[in-house]
This record gives structure tokens, sequence and C-alpha cells, in this order.
């Protein structure tokens, strides 16, 4: 039977990253709650029913954006709304603000947390292939104290991180990367990422020195189209370059997710597409 009543639970709210930890290490089944855009519409559905909820929404210091180095570190608990409009996030790592700036709606984007989406790894997120791109670390608090997680090593697969139990997510450390981009074809209805493509490049005496693609939303877990950023190395910025590296990104992409909505080879046909145009927009943000 349908029911918007999600099951009981206990209700928790620590006001310390240690409380929150030792919460989750000394209570069974329970679930950690930021934003609470996708863990409570499950909850209502009874598509997930944790015994208990642990509210670290206002634990302190878990919302600041600042410089670390030449790149940035932003809290677990910054709103979508404040990493899209931070200064820093726009001239250090561009392509982190465009994907802020594209999540959802004004509501979504002033409530979720960048945070709680890196936990949840919705394969129709738009951090995942963004972070990924940008080589970011994640750092994680646990029994055992914090750790941290470089991003390669953190999308496992379909809604799976490198997350242990009773760990909690604190902050993401992204390197400076202002010749960078996203893009994403939303579905008209959730404004998830059907696909969406993330791009990093370098530019040296005319031409591309390092490049990075990276497309979300066709498979579990962001891909990495390493044969296409690779082909830009060497050459000359230029729609034909371009061109050619956004070829190959349909055979990188491995088992696509098909729907209703968007089938497999439509959603091969939009990465090619999107990851031109994420890369445009990179090499015209690198001066190119």
């Amino acid at each position: 039977m349908y029911t918007s009543r999600p099951a009981a639970f206990t209700y928790h709210r620590p006001t310390s990253v240690e409380d929150a930890v030792r919460l989750l290490g000394e209570l069974d089944d329970a679930r950690v709650l930021a934003g609470g855009h996708s863990l409570l519409p499950a909850m209502k559905l009874r598509l997930s029913m944790p015994a208990a909820l642990v509210d670290v929404g206002r634990i302190a210091g878990l919302d600041a954006v600042e410089a670390d180095g030449d790149g940035v570190k932003i809290g677990a608990l910054t709103r979508h709304a404040d990493v899209a409009t931070a200064e820093l996030v726009q001239r250090r790592c561009a392509a982190l603000a465009d994907a802020a700036a594209l999540i959802g709606d004004r509501q979504v984007r002033n409530r979720g947390t960048i945070g709680g989406s890196l936990a949840h790894a919705d394969p129709g997120a738009d951090y995942p292939p963004v972070v990924k791109a940008l080589g970011a670390t994640i750092t994680v608090a646990g029994a055992g104290g914090s750790r941290e997680i470089a991003v390669d090593d953190y999308f496992l697969g379909l809604f799976t991180t490198a997350l242990e139990p009773g760990e909690l997510l604190t902050s993401v450390h992204v390197p400076a990367a202002a010749a960078s981009a996203y893009v994403k074809h939303p579905h008209p209805a959730s404004g998830y990422s059907v696909v969406g493509a993330a791009a990093t490049v370098s530019i040296e005496d005319g031409k591309c020195t390092a490049a990075r693609l990276v497309i979300g939303g066709a498979g579990g877990a962001p891909v990495d189209a390493a044969a296409a950023a690779e082909a830009l190395v060497g050459a000359a910025p230029s729609p034909e370059a371009v061109a050619t590296a956004a070829e190959r990104v349909p055979d990188a992409l491995g088992n696509v997710i098909g729907d209703t909505y968007a089938s497999a080879d439509y959603r091969r046909h939009l990465a090619a597409v999107l990851a031109k145009r994420a890369l445009t927009r990179a090499f015209e943000r690198a001066g190119a």
C-alpha cells in the first residue's frame, strides 16, 4: 500500500563531528541527514527505512568555502547555491560552479549540500563527474580519525562509494582548474542529469598539454573518457580537434543506462555532443 509517511525512527542532532561519528558507531541502522533532498523522499515512499537519523545540519564549521593552497576546500554542509556563487570557486574551479548552478531548482540549491550529494552518489547527480574531472580529494571522519580518499577511488558504482560504515564526509578539496567546464542535458521533470560532461584543459605555447573529460549520468558511476582527452594532447585547440576527441567518447562508456526517457543509444549520442560543448567552453576559459 502506498504511504507518504516514513516508518518510525529515532532522531539525533549532534553538535560536533565527534558526536556524529560516535552516534553513527553506536546506533544500529543509522543514516546521516544533511539537506535531506534525497533521503527524506525515499523514506516517505518507504524505499529507505533507517532506524535512526543523525542530523548533521547544525554542526558548526562544515559549511565554509576557503582557499587551500591554489585550490579550494569546501565543507560538506555547503549549500549548492553557495558553491555556485562563491567567487573563489568561480575563479579557481569554474566547472564546479557550473554544476552547482544547474542542480535542481532554487529551492533545492538553497537546501541541498555538496557533501550529501557526494555521499549519496546518485548517477544523475551533477557533482560526481565534475569532482572526478578536477581530481578532487574527499575527507571523511570515522572512529579511527580522519582520512582522505582520492576521487578516482571514491565512486565505486550505483549509489556506492568508498565511505565505510560509521564514516562521515566532512569536506572536499578541489585543485585549481579555471580552464574547466560542465554542461548537461537535464531531465525535464526532475532536473537530474540525463548525461553530463565535465572537462578540464591546460594550454601552453598554443597547444593542449593536458586534458581530462568525465561523463556522468550514462552509467552507475562517472566515466573517465581518457582516450578522448588524450586525443587533444599536443594539438592546437580547434573545433576539428575537439570534434575528433568527442567522437571517441561513446566507446569509453561501456554499459550505458537506458530508460523510458533516454535510451542507451541516445545517451551515447548526448555524451559526444555534450563532451564537445564542455571541451569548447573549457578551451575558451583557457583563452584559446
